[in-house]
């Protein structure tokens, strides 16, 4: 009898970037319930401390480093240090909406730095600390970036950040190619409208909500657990021939 592929990721260490709040606590929470020991990565100490005492409580095993991943010497310097790294979630990135014609350049240099610079430098870094392995072509290894629905359609007040989104759906194809032989796959999660600290301003508009709602088939906004659930499978061997790929979480938006 054929043996059912493991979504387990026992033995392997697995880093979240943007693991403080929101969607990335979710992740860091999933990977180490799949079994992966967890990295979290932040700037705000408290945050992901509180995270990792949760997953340690709860039978885990997660430990916390603060980080800025737009500090490009500190980014290296922390990859590299990390005695072992199987797993990379390219979770960190935000959104600053404004309209076309008004957007300002300071916010215009904020998301490229964040959603585009950093996610490029932090996945680099990743590698790199990953190819030091003698036996990665044997273990292989993972890289999961967090794009969104934005990174394939566009939305009225968010230019910035679908460029951005798009940016990095297009990185994750290039590293896919490149990568495949030594056995790192490489692919991305799309969320659609989640209920986080990131989208809760935006959502507090009713009329804005009630438009996103609208354009999901499914009716709802996605929850965490939606996203988590792709993210596990996608960084498991049970998704051990699929790079490059790109896996909306969308009720169904991009299918209209």
């Amino acid at each position: 009898m054929q043996q059912l592929p493991t979504f387990q990721l026992n033995d392997r260490t697995a880093l979240v970037t943007g693991a403080g709040r929101g969607l990335g606590v979710g992740i860091a929470h999933g990977m180490a319930q799949a079994g992966a020991e967890v990295v979290l990565v932040a700037r705000t100490a408290a945050e992901i401390e509180a995270v990792a005492a949760d997953i340690n409580a709860a039978g885990g095993r997660a430990r916390s480093i603060v980080l800025d991943v737009t500090d490009d010497t500190a980014v290296a310097r922390v990859f590299a240090g990390l005695p072992a790294l199987d797993i990379l979630v390219n979770n960190a990135g935000t959104n600053i909406p404004q309209n076309f014609v008004d957007f300002e350049s300071a916010a215009l240099d904020r998301l490229l730095q964040l959603n585009v610079r950093a996610a490029f430098l932090v996945a680099q870094a990743a590698v790199q600390r990953m190819l030091t392995d003698d036996d990665r072509a044997e273990r292989g290894g993972a890289v999961v970036n967090i794009t969104s629905q934005l990174g394939r359609v566009a939305m009225r007040g968010r230019s910035v950040y679908t460029m951005t989104k798009h940016a990095v759906e297009g990185l994750t194809k290039a590293m896919a190619i490149e990568l495949a032989e030594k056995n790192i796959r490489v692919n991305s999660v799309g969320p659609t409208w989640i209920d986080t600290p990131m989208t809760r301003p935006a959502l507090a508009d009713p009329v804005l909500r009630k438009d996103v709602i609208d354009s999901i088939p499914m009716g709802h906004l996605a929850r965490v657990e939606d996203v988590v659930g792709a993210v596990v499978f996608l960084a498991s061997p049970a998704a051990g021939m699929i790079t490059g790929a790109s896996l909306v979480v969308d009720g169904g938006w991009t299918a209209r």
